[in-house]
Formats: structure tokens, sequence, C-alpha cells
């Protein structure tokens, strides 16, 4: 892991373990992953931002250990992004910091850049597009049998189903079939959701993402900002071969008009070629120049 470091922080009423790498008093870059993920996916990434004078921190998701489990229960895209927000007064992020999110750290990332503009610098979301273009794409029928995991986890049945063959699997799904040992990444998540309190964390995102009566009220502002058109422009990335929300839905017809049509001005989407749903593993090289040449 080079010269990533581990740290912990408090924010938001929360306890969150983090990965660490760059000058303590550089511009703040906050990294954010999601399911089924580890703060690790942004190994690659973290060096390079290192490199270029940033203090990149991944935190790991609450919910996700060494994180706490939230006592609130509030697990939606308001809370990420007040998660997200509070992570940046707790570390001293700046006006100059930037925010970069995967999965559900791309609706964290949402969330924060609409709710607190002042906060941050630029901002990167990775493969899930905004809730416009998101609610379009997942009714497609093909869509919908790849998020079959989502409809498994609004039931009891979630907590027995989600182990590490389930995992592996959605790793194997959705990434391209390269050979490529994904193992180890798997074995992060599983440390991740070592306890049942972990696991029953990670599903409870996809609870609160379709039942209403698990929205936490403390969150409502964040929530809207979440699904709403904010004013810093976005660079947003997506797979070329994500098997988790296809590019023929995201991407019809082989580009991200829509994603960018509804995203602030001035943003831009682009396609990865050759990267699957975890396009920053897949293809970090090619992943990395495109977002450090969106941040400089």
């Amino acid at each position: 892991m080079g010269d990533i470091a581990t740290g912990s922080v408090t924010a938001n009423g929360l306890d969150f373990g983090y990965l660490a790498a760059g000058p303590e008093d550089g511009p703040l870059a906050l990294l954010l992953h999601g399911f089924p993920d580890s703060a690790h996916t942004w190994r690659h990434l973290m060096p390079e931002l290192a490199a270029a004078g940033y203090r990149a921190v991944a935190p790991f998701m609450r919910g996700y250990a060494p994180t706490s489990v939230p006592e609130d229960g509030a697990y939606q895209s308001g809370a990420l992004a007040a998660d997200a927000i509070a992570l940046h007064e707790a570390l001293g992020g700046g006006s100059d910091a930037v925010i970069v999110g995967h999965d559900w750290g791309a609706f964290a990332t949402y969330g924060a850049a609409n709710a607190a503009p002042g906060r941050w610098r630029r901002v990167v979301a990775m493969s899930v597009p905004p809730i416009s273009v998101m609610a379009t794409a997942f009714f497609d029928y093909e869509q919908l049998k790849r998020s079959f995991y989502i409809f498994v986890f609004q039931t009891p049945l979630a907590e027995a189903a989600l182990d590490r063959a389930f995992v592996e699997g959605l790793w194997r799904d959705w990434s391209p079939d390269d050979g490529r040992d994904r193992s180890e990444d798997v074995d992060r998540v599983m440390d991740c959701l070592a306890t049942p309190a972990n696991a029953t964390a990670a599903i409870e995102y996809y609870r609160a993402m379709l039942d209403p009566s698990r929205l936490v009220k403390r969150y409502a502002a964040e929530q809207k900002a979440a699904t709403t058109v904010g004013e810093l422009p976005v660079l947003y990335l997506h797979g070329a071969d994500d098997g988790c929300l296809g590019a023929d839905v995201v991407a019809p017809g082989g580009g991200l008009g829509a994603a960018e049509a509804a995203l602030p001005p001035g943003s831009r989407a682009a396609l990865v070629p050759g990267a699957g749903h975890f396009l920053q593993l897949d293809r970090p090289e090619d992943v990395n120049t495109r977002i450090l040449d969106w941040l400089a």
C-alpha cells in the first residue's frame, strides 16, 4: 500500500476509520467508496493525489468496520452527504477541498456538493449517474435483472444471503472478465462486514433507498440536495463494461449526453473503455489521469 496510513476521526457522531496519504497541509481530497467495497478501492488514486500535493483521505463509510454503526439508524443518501460535510470539517478541509465518490459514495458526493458548495473546489462522481438518469435507467428490463440484489435486500433473507460467495458473485458480475484476481478486494469487503451489525448496515443503505419510512428527518435538507441539480460542475465517469448499472441504459447509443445534461453547467461525462463497475480498479491509469486533469 506504499505510503498509505490509517487513522480515525469523529464526525457527525460517528467514529470513522480512514486511509490517508499526502502532506498534512495539502488540500483535502475526500474519497468515498460504495458497495460491496471498502476504502482500499482508492489505493491507486491516493498516491497520485498525494504526489499532486493533496491530503487524500478515504473513510470507511458509516456502518463499514472500522467505522462505527450509526445509532440513529440512518443510511439514506442525505445521511451520507452529512457525513461527508462533517468529515470535511473534522479533517480541517478548506474551500480548496475536492470530493470523489463511487457508487454509494457518488450519492454522498452529489448531496455534499449541492448542500455545501462552498466547501469544495472540484467534484467527481463515478458509476451512479444523477438521480433523474438513475430513475429512468432503473426500470429498464435488463437493468432490473442486474439489480436483483436490491430486491433481495428488502427481504428478511438479506442478512443470510450476504456472505462471501454473494460478494464474490457481485464482483464477478460487475467487472470485466479479464482474469484478474479480485479475492483481495473481497477480503477487504468481508473485513468491513465482519459482524452481523456491519452486514445489516450495508443492507440498510438499500432498504432506505426504497422505503420512505426509513428516512430520518434530521437529514431532510441533505436528502433533498442529493436529488437536485447543484451549482458545482461534476466530472462523471462510468465504466463501458459496467455489469451493475449497464452502459446500455446509462449511455444509450454509446454516449453519456443524458447524464451530462442532468449535471450542473460546465460538467463533463465520459465512458471509460474496458472498465466495469469498479473502474478505479479496472482501469486505474486511465481513471487517475481523467480525475487529475479535472482537478487541475
